[in-house]
């Protein structure tokens, strides 16, 4: 089966009809900045946008950087704070004429890795973690999700996380891939306190570059590279649709 992907960021709003059979992309996927700023009205036009490029009329899988509820948002680390409360579902499906399900972006970037890659099979508790303009977070036991978890905010050394450890930080502090690596360590070594994870799954662009920083981290948990990379939330998104619509 063949579902749209809509993968919604704080830089970029991008999406592809996903084959949900081999877990991979069935066309080249599709990128539009997210609009500044970051409203309701306007990332819906963009999300509109998408589907019209791809002539799409099916159902349309769509992750959100958010807490999302019946989808409806109850937060917004990276967007417009216009967006809680908003029913972004609802707005999308109107905008769309296409049967949409929303969800938590870093969510969806882990059923992308439970179903199709490197948490394949895995028993245990696996954490993924999406390194990117903020940090998003999921966490599985024996492959069922834990949903809506925002571990990128738990606080160190008085920030949040995410402010600390993201690649936005990273590029906008310079830092050495060693010292931002020593800064990822540290929020490991506190996720290892608290849930005893068997493996870290790394996400996000940083992803495509982990020879340049996993060899400095130190985790009692194995820890392995996304295998869907940067494509992990389209591919996802349109997983989770398949199985709502299904039902």
């Amino acid at each position: 089966m063949t579902v749209l992907g809509i993968d919604i960021g704080g830089s970029g709003i991008k999406g592809a009809p996903v084959d949900t059979q081999q877990g991979a992309l069935a066309a080249d996927r599709y990128r539009i900045p997210t609009p500044q700023p970051s409203v309701p009205k306007a990332v819906a036009g963009v999300v509109a946008q998408i589907v019209q490029h791809f002539e799409w009329q099916g159902p349309v899988g769509c992750t959100f950087p958010a807490v999302i509820k019946n989808g409806v948002a109850f937060s917004a680390a990276n967007v417009d704070k216009r967006w809680i409360g908003t029913n972004g579902q609802q707005l999308f499906q109107e905008k769309t004429g296409c049967p949409v399900l929303l969800l938590n972006d870093a969510d969806a970037a882990g059923f992308a890795e439970m179903e199709y890659g490197a948490g394949r099979g895995r028993k245990g508790v696996v954490i993924m973690l999406t390194l990117g303009t903020g940090i998003g977070s999921a966490i599985f036991v024996d492959g069922k999700l834990v949903p809506n978890t925002e571990f990128g905010h738990m606080e160190i050394r008085g920030k949040d996380a995410e402010d600390r450890a993201s690649d936005r930080v990273r590029k906008g502090e310079e830092l050495t891939w060693k010292k931002w690596a020593r800064r990822v360590d540290e929020f490991l070594g506190r996720m290892e306190a608290l849930f005893s994870p068997d493996l870290f799954i790394i996400g996000g662009g940083v992803s495509k570059k982990h020879d340049k920083w996993l060899p400095y981290l130190n985790t009692r948990a194995e820890i392995v590279p996304a295998q869907t990379l940067n494509e992990a939330g389209i591919i996802g998104a349109a997983l989770a649709a398949q199985q709502h619509f299904e039902k």
